[in-house]
């Protein structure tokens, strides 16, 4: 007899009332997605989620009171077991989008991308075993991570890693997911699994967006 996976539990988080709607009957046609909550505030964000403990949060980040950035630092500090948070921008190019990546949302999407798009992204950032969007997180890193790179700082997040997990953290900084990297090294999906965990546990990150944020900052990753 075949499991019954649990649909995954989404909150849309945006000010703009023609757009949650959007997103919430996109999202709540779709089979296994199921829309628990919305939000019109960051603060409203932090207490919808607070409260029904969605898997992936939709956040917008320019939204009155408290901004989608704050909010999910706020979300990811107040919870123990926090959601994935999905970015949802106008901008692709924005500092406001690296700064909410470097804040802890685990990707981000364009607010002009089709059904389709939407819907595999929440997906993708739900099961984590892969980076949305690699190429525009390059260019982003490239546009606000510069300056913080020095060579210290990438020798010191290098002195963490095993050489098998810095060759791992390089490929995630590609966009390779698990099983891509598990090809291109010749090794197991579960130990590649292990290596990508090991990576995470060492640079103190939770999920592979961030640690991949790390290396560019670090100048451990060149997004040149």
């Amino acid at each position: 007899m075949t499991a019954v996976t649990a649909p995954l539990r989404l909150v849309v988080a945006d000010d703009e009332r023609m757009v949650r709607t959007a997103l919430c009957a996109i999202l709540g046609a779709e089979p296994g997605l199921e829309v628990v909550g919305q939000a019109a505030t960051g603060a409203e964000a932090l207490s919808v989620t607070r409260e029904l403990r969605p898997d992936v949060v939709l956040m917008d980040v320019r939204m009155p009171e408290v901004d989608g950035i704050r909010a999910t630092e706020q979300i990811l500090a107040a919870m123990d077991e926090p959601p994935r948070v999905l970015v949802v921008t106008t901008f692709e190019n924005d500092s406001y989008v690296y700064e909410a990546l470097r804040a802890g949302a685990s990707g981000f999407l364009l607010k002009r991308a089709g059904a389709d798009e939407l819907v595999q992204a929440v997906r993708l950032v739900a099961r984590s075993d892969s980076l949305l969007f690699p190429a525009a997180v390059r260019s982003l890193a490239a546009a606000y991570a510069g300056d913080r790179a020095t060579e210290d700082a990438a020798r010191r997040l290098r002195e963490r890693l095993s050489e098998r997990e810095a060759e791992v953290l390089r490929l995630m900084a590609t966009g390779l997911s698990n099983a891509e990297i598990a090809e291109r090294l010749f090794l197991g999906a579960a130990t590649v699994k292990t290596y990508v965990a090991g990576v995470l546990s060492k640079l103190g990150v939770r999920d592979r967006t961030q640690a991949v944020v790390a290396a560019y900052e670090t100048g451990f990753v060149s997004p040149r």
